[in-house]
């Protein structure tokens, strides 16, 4: 055996400034990012050898500026202390709205003006014309469809899942995931009465929600959340705790979905029997729940499964996907997530690729675990899906032990 302990306190002493510096950076980022989103693509629309008249280049620009300045002020009365929704709307759209502007002003600013350059075509004034409508062209049609795609019912995903410890008589067990409903400024009373219609016609034997229920107390978004207590599953409805609900008095949202009639499985399991065979259903508090201060709130995976045979087949809901490095560890057969909205607004996801093991659907951990990522029933903040649908996921569970399915 190597002993390496002499190295561990040098290699520790070099991550530690690394690690000081990006949080120090962390901090700057609020204030470098609104920036960025509203002065780049005031610079390649309305600087950049276009030329415009002096009228045109002083509206445009004022627009910008008024953009930076609106963004900010509203994002913090909508989600700061004074808790504005109407201010939260405003901020929320004009933020997805400079994501889309900032994303191709910088790729057609780029790639097109090139294109157009090795294509010989036009003046330098007509490229960067040309790349200015294209811009404005694409943001338009990617904001009106991402916000239909938002709006609207999520489809059905379905997936087979095979579990290779699950026994032959729960073979055909359906799962229904939502996750992510983020209720919050826009009411959505009626879009969520609509998801559990859709929730019920799907014949589940077990509903999970993995949280992010709502960003707000349950006391103010009750009447979007109240629908949820329609849904129907044979064998039990569960729900977890996520991040959102501990910006949000994370108890009063574990009290509503008791009262709804939902099982909060709050670092503890139950047992699924079905056709002489058991499926042991788990969940965790979020991962940030410890850090909130709430008395009893953490991610406990042992607490979840104390009491579990640990030869049966174990089904885990934690809101975050990177929790299945505890749940591998552990041996967890299959671990329910949502978190990332697959990204949401393209492409937000490859920065949610830097803090998850995986944006959406199904990926294999450790020599036993698979995680299913949903990619998010509802969104958060900028009412906008670009190039990453909301979902309302099917899983149906597969023994191996049967030959031919029933």
């Amino acid at each position: 055996m190597t002993d390496t302990s002499n190295t561990r306190p040098a290699e520790g002493e070099a991550q530690a400034p690394r690690q000081s510096r990006l949080h120090r950076l962390m901090r700057y980022i609020p204030l470098i990012a609104p920036v960025l989103l509203w002065a780049v693509p005031c610079w390649v629309l309305l600087h950049t050898g276009q030329r415009w008249p002096l009228p045109v280049t002083l509206v445009g620009t004022v627009l910008f500026a008024f953009g930076l300045i609106c963004m900010p002020l509203a994002m913090g009365r909508g989600h700061g202390r004074r808790q504005q929704d109407r201010a939260a709307i405003v901020g929320d759209t004009l933020l997805g709205a400079s994501w889309v502007l900032f994303t191709w002003s910088v790729l057609l600013g780029v790639l097109l003006r090139l294109a157009l350059t090795v294509a010989g075509v036009g003046e330098s004034q007509d490229r960067a014309r040309i790349v200015t409508w294209a811009v404005l062209g694409i943001t338009a049609v990617l904001l009106v469809w991402g916000y239909a795609e938002a709006r609207r019912v999520p489809r059905v995903r379905r997936l087979d899942v095979e579990l290779p410890r699950l026994g032959a008589g729960l073979d055909g067990t359906r799962v229904v995931l939502i996750t992510d409903t983020h209720y919050g400024p826009l009411d959505r009373t009626g879009w969520s009465a609509r998801v559990c219609e859709t929730v019920n016609t799907l014949e589940a034997d077990l509903v999970c929600h993995t949280g992010d229920i709502a960003d707000g107390t349950a006391e103010r978004r009750r009447a979007q959340a109240v629908p949820l207590g329609t849904v129907r599953a044979t064998r039990a409805r569960v729900y977890v705790t996520g991040n959102h609900e501990y910006y949000s008095e994370a108890q009063g949202w574990v009290d509503l979905m008791d009262e709804l009639g939902w099982e909060p499985l709050r670092n503890r399991h139950l047992l699924l029997d079905r056709g002489g065979d058991t499926l042991v259903v788990a969940g965790v508090d979020d991962v940030t729940a410890e850090s909130s201060g709430l008395a009893g709130h953490r991610a406990h995976l042992a607490g979840a499964l104390n009491g579990a045979d640990p030869d049966l087949p174990v089904l885990l809901l934690a809101h975050q996907p990177k929790f299945v490095d505890r749940a591998a560890a552990d041996g967890v057969d299959l671990q329910l997530s949502g978190h990332t909205h697959g990204g949401q607004i393209w492409p937000f996801h490859h920065l949610v690729r830097i803090d998850q093991p995986a944006l959406a659907g199904l990926s294999h951990h450790g020599t036993r675990t698979l995680l299913y990522t949903s990619r998010g029933t509802g969104f958060w903040g900028p009412p906008f899906r670009v190039f990453a649908p909301s979902e309302i996921t099917l899983l149906v569970l597969r023994s191996p032990r049967l030959t031919t399915s029933p």
